[in-house]
């Protein structure tokens, strides 16, 4: 299974803003056919042996492949709205310079926290226990990395970033390494030997809460650290929460 990855196989870096099925348009999607290959993915898990199905917002991106006669079938979606199949279906699932369309919010009633975990929930059922996903993407920044982590570690997710030549402005490459069910092992990122022979850490996540600690290793309930704690957890879901000032948690006098 393929989201975009299998059609857009190129991975260039998006400079517009617009939405994916505007900027990939017929123009487009040739120079992204000539810089690499629609359905570039698709063909090696072909000559692997295994079935795929890739799915594109574009018609254009699909007309392409169709063109090239791919051996995976191909769907027409949005992948903001979910993932169409039917439970553990996939063995794993393949992304490429995708992933970060979804925190633009091209229309009024899109939310790219909703439309994310819309995403990340629906692949996580479509996938079989045991599968991966490995989705490479472009982030505009790190809260947009935040966003997008937080949301696919809600939906049930555990894994991490690998980075690709961490140093280097224009090889950079970002792949969120998923994991469904227990929490596999990262690979390592090219490039990411120090002068000096040590590795640079990836960053790594899993599905367990953190917690705030009090002196006996507990939060205690309704206390300033619990409070934090609750408020943060509401942060990494993407929604609306307060400001933390130094009346969070204080306890207020008794009224008569």
């Amino acid at each position: 299974m393929t989201s975009r990855g299998g059609m857009a196989g190129s991975g260039r870096r998006p400079e517009h803003r617009g939405p994916p099925e505007l900027f990939y348009d017929e123009a487009e999607a040739r120079k992204y056919t000539q810089n690499c290959g629609s359905g570039l993915s698709g063909d090696y898990i072909s000559d692997e042996g295994h079935y795929w199905i890739g799915m594109d917002i574009s018609p254009a991106m699909l007309d392409v492949a169709v063109e090239r006669e791919v051996e995976g079938d191909l769907v027409l979606a949005d992948v903001g709205h979910g993932i169409p199949f039917r439970p553990g279906m996939f063995d794993g699932c393949i992304s490429i310079s995708a992933v970060q369309w979804l925190c633009n919010a091209d229309k009024k009633s899109h939310s790219p926290p909703k439309r994310l975990y819309r995403f990340f929930s629906t692949l996580y059922t479509a996938l079989a226990r045991g599968s991966r996903a490995v989705l490479q993407l472009y982030p505009e920044n790190s809260e947009q990395l935040e966003l997008i982590t937080a949301q696919a570690m809600r939906a049930g997710f555990t894994g991490g970033m690998v980075v690709d030549y961490p140093n280097s402005a224009k090889a950079k490459k970002f792949f969120l390494c998923l994991f469904v069910g227990a929490s596999g092992t990262l690979p390592k990122g090219l490039g990411t030997e120090c002068a000096d022979g040590e590795e640079i850490h990836q960053a790594k996540f899993t599905n367990e809460r953190t917690r705030f600690r009090n002196a006996k290793g507990k939060s205690v309930k309704k206390s300033r650290d619990w409070i934090l704690e609750k408020k943060e957890r509401r942060r990494r879901q993407g929604k609306e929460v307060r400001a933390d000032t130094k009346y969070t948690g204080r306890k207020r006098r008794p009224r008569f």
